[in-house]
């Protein structure tokens, strides 16, 4: 279905207010940027940008895209036969291949990202998605396995999980701060994962494999 008027405006206000934001973070530093003057550079009143976004974090970390359930929809939406951790380790090498914005190899973020790593609040925020994300796996995990209350394999592969997805980003974060260009980045980057896989045990390789 086409994008209605109403819609494709409310995009694009979204985008302009989120364009705005970015642009005067990597200027001036997160910290040092009010969002009254978001707001004036992006043309729209305070209260219509915190009609968009409910905190000045989420200008930079927005929910739909830094979302707690990232790694259970993807294991939610794994193919048959497909196990949790084979899941996320295909995921992110598609994004990889992809130079997908979710892992910061978009044209242009080395910016952002040193900008990010300045701002105390937007760190310790990336830290609590990262828990978030550990623990709405391993409840996905143990409602499709029917683990037992006292089971904790759920949350050990959920563990195993979240660990190597935030060493993905780890290194694509180190390697943004050396100044290396994308495409270097993701070659590096996709062959850590063929590493984390072959150190894996097959345990949690082989963890709750969709069900046809």
């Amino acid at each position: 279905m086409s994008e209605g008027l109403r819609e494709r405006k409310k995009r694009q206000t979204r985008q302009r207010i989120s364009e705005a934001a970015i642009g005067l973070f990597v200027e001036r530093g997160f910290d040092h940027v009010t969002i009254a003057e978001v707001a004036a550079a992006a043309e729209v009143s305070v209260n219509t940008l915190y009609n968009y976004y409910e905190a000045k974090e989420d200008l930079v970390l927005p929910p739909d895209q830094a979302s707690p359930q990232r790694l259970a929809d993807i294991v939610r939406a794994r193919r048959p036969g497909a196990s949790a951790a084979r899941a996320v380790l295909d995921h992110l090498r598609d994004e990889l291949r992809r130079r997908d914005r979710k892992v910061g190899l978009t044209a242009g973020f080395g910016p952002v990202f040193h900008m990010m790593r300045a701002a105390p609040t937007l760190t310790a925020r990336l830290e609590d998605l990262g828990r978030q994300m550990t623990d709405a796996l391993a409840a996905t995990l143990a409602e499709e396995t029917g683990a037992a209350p006292e089971d904790q394999t759920p949350r050990v592969v959920a563990s195993q999980i979240g660990w190597f997805h935030s060493l993905v980003y780890g290194e694509i974060g180190r390697r943004i701060a050396a100044g290396e260009e994308p495409d270097v980045i993701a070659g590096a980057v996709l062959d850590l994962l063929d590493l984390v896989e072959s150190m894996l045990g097959e345990r949690a390789l082989s963890y709750a494999p969709r069900n046809g």
